[in-house]
């Protein structure tokens, strides 16, 4: 029972021959910076009443993911972490953020209020 996370899609099943098959990683390549379509936005849900940047639709790997989000946190000055798609950065830096990416040759806009 030790790889329960990853049957959390799987309730239960009466085949005996049942066979839980994981669902494999896809291998997603990184598009280039122009072809990207980030969205910069404000977000402060459940985030105790604080102010982060997010940085969304990233498309690619996890390690450029990564490495976007080092560049703009160290660029900005500011902590953050990158996961999901998105890129959080603490504090309102829309506007830094926006230029950051364009200067990078990233195709984004804010989006939201």
């Amino acid at each position: 029972m030790a790889d329960w996370k990853e049957r959390l899609g799987v309730v239960y099943s009466t085949n005996p021959n049942f066979d839980y098959e994981k669902q494999q990683e896809e291998n997603m390549e990184t598009l280039p910076p122009q072809q990207q379509d980030l969205r910069v936005l404000l977000d402060k849900k459940q985030r105790g009443g604080k102010k982060v940047t997010l940085v969304e639709n990233f498309v690619g790997t996890k390690e450029d993911l990564e490495a976007l989000g080092k560049m703009l946190k160290a660029k900005c000055g500011v902590g953050g972490s990158a996961k999901d798609g998105e890129i959080l950065l603490q504090g309102d830096l829309r506007d830094k953020a926006l230029e950051l990416l364009s200067q990078a040759g990233y195709k984004a806009k804010k989006a939201g209020g």
